[in-house]
């Protein structure tokens, strides 16, 4: 070397969280209907979002599940993570928590319409493929470390390890 610095440019990765909350049978899911240019557009999906700076996921987590069902969870249980590589252009690391509560009152969301599902017709929602596999796993006492790999809009394959 002949002591120049190098300049090596980094990608960069989205934290972000992902909640199932579970009351009585149902699991709370979103509907992303209502945001232009929403990355998970017409999709059915759990509550949750990027994690802000200096945020734990923990707190992330918290903050979303509030800021989209008006619903104040205490004690999210982390089941996994997943990483999804360049999905629609961006790396992404999601923290996925399974969460309780007894309330079932919600607000009105920014992100799409809420609806308690009874958890045996979640998978008959339009779920991205990946979704339909890790849901299983959130009933496991164990923990996962998964990679989803989308090509455009299709799941091209998967890989988990289980702790």
């Amino acid at each position: 070397m002949d002591g120049r610095f190098i300049n090596v440019s980094r990608e960069t990765m989205i934290a972000a969280t992902l909640c199932y909350l579970k009351r009585e049978g149902y699991t709370l899911m979103i509907h992303r209907n209502k945001k232009k240019n929403d990355i998970h557009k017409s999709k059915w999906n759990g509550l949750g979002g990027k994690i802000e700076k200096g945020e734990t996921p923990e707190e992330c987590v918290i903050r979303e599940v509030y800021e989209e069902s008006g619903i104040l969870i205490k004690n999210p249980v982390l089941k996994g993570v997943i990483t999804f590589p360049e999905f629609k252009g961006e790396d992404w690391l999601v923290f996925v928590f399974v969460a309780y509560t007894n309330k079932k009152e919600l607000i009105e969301s920014k992100e799409g319409s809420l609806s308690w599902i009874k958890e045996e017709e979640i998978t008959r929602l339009n779920l991205w493929e990946g979704d339909r596999i890790f849901l299983k796993w959130l009933k496991k006492d164990r923990f996962f470390s998964a990679k989803f790999v989308y090509i455009k809009e299709s799941l091209s394959h998967h890989s988990v390890v289980f702790y």
